[in-house]
């Protein structure tokens, strides 16, 4: 059986800019570690950083204008509360989805915090408030991107989450279509453009490949089923069978790393689930998050050795980070 892991291995390399000859860095909501996520500065850090791939979560708003954040609300990383306190839906959330392009522009991106505290989820990263940032739109970010890639000589590609696809279905926004007409308008129509579209819910990725024939490279996020996302069973879909439905529509996956170290035995030594094999003898990449140097899970002792573990143990290709500095130099290490 040995032969299996190198025939994929040929498989992916084959695939361009899908896998390399090192797992692809992938700057999780831009060099967040260090500035707010999100943020046009974000991702100018993590350009500068050396990532293969920077990360856009995708809402829309009212005027249906695509927009990076990562929540359909803007309570948690902008002030929203303070300057439209009157937008508050009855739940005491303020949805991005209420507001014009015009109205969010209004607004100061901020470290994440808690809603109910308004304190930071993260205590030791940019100070909540301090400097300004404003919320980006998917175009603006494509083209701060394509404008240093055009400046360093560096090919960085971009990697966009469709969010919340039933929820924005639910108030007749097409944002499947919507997303795929920006990406198109900045020539993004294949694997050799550096462009990655991943999507928690398998029907806007099987509407992407069938419907609208593009040729992007599809990924299939994975989750908990306790987590709610959607009607998905994420068990069923990591079984062989499932991901050779994936298969069937998607490049690859991205599994939370919690689905491929899943505990510790009595000695606390990891235990590692055979997704990532199942998922290369089905002909996926796969892609885990997220890897963050000031949130490491209980069996690593260090940022290093949770990267040597996924990395060099395991084989995953390609992970998503907070920290994509780190994760550069541990591999060119």
């Amino acid at each position: 059986m040995r032969w299996i892991p190198l025939i994929c291995s040929l498989l992916m390399t084959a695939i361009p800019a899908i896998a390399g000859d090192h797992p692809l860095v992938i700057a999780h909501r831009g060099a967040s570690g260090y500035l707010p996520e999100h943020t046009l500065e974000a991702v100018a850090a993590a350009h500068a950083m050396g990532t293969d791939y920077i990360e856009q979560d995708v809402v829309l708003t009212k005027d249906d204008i695509p927009i990076v954040r990562h929540d359909i609300h803007l309570e948690t990383t902008t002030d929203v509360a303070a300057v439209f306190p009157e937008r508050r839906r009855p739940d005491g959330r303020f949805y991005a989805v209420d507001f014009t392009l015009a109205e969010i522009k209004t607004l100061r991106a901020r470290e994440r915090v808690r809603p109910s505290t308004g304190t930071p989820v993260y205590l030791n990263r940019f100070p909540v408030g301090a400097s300004r940032f404003a919320v980006p739109t998917l175009a603006e970010e494509i083209e701060l991107i394509q404008g240093m890639n055009r400046s360093t000589g560096r090919e960085v590609g971009i990697y966009v989450e469709i969010k919340a696809p039933e929820f924005h279905r639910s108030l007749n926004k097409d944002i499947t279509r919507i997303v795929l007409e920006v990406l198109r308008r900045y020539g993004y129509r294949g694997p050799e453009n550096r462009c990655f579209i991943q999507c928690f819910h398998p029907a806007p990725l099987k509407r992407l490949r069938r419907e609208f024939k593009t040729e992007i490279p599809l990924i299939q996020l994975i989750g908990e089923n306790s987590w709610n996302l959607s009607n998905v069973d994420y068990e069923a879909m990591q079984t062989p069978k499932g991901l050779q439905a994936v298969a069937d529509y998607a490049a690859g996956i991205g599994p939370w790393m919690g689905l491929i170290i899943t505990d510790t035995d009595s000695s606390g030594k990891p235990e590692v689930s055979s997704l990532v094999h199942r998922a290369h003898r089905a002909g996926l990449v796969v892609h885990p998050f997220t890897f963050r140097a000031d949130a490491l899970p209980d069996y690593a002792p260090d940022f290093r050795s949770l990267l040597m573990l996924f990395v060099k143990d395991i084989g995953v290709d390609g992970l998503f980070t907070d920290f994509p500095d780190r994760v550069v130099r541990f591999l060119n290490a």
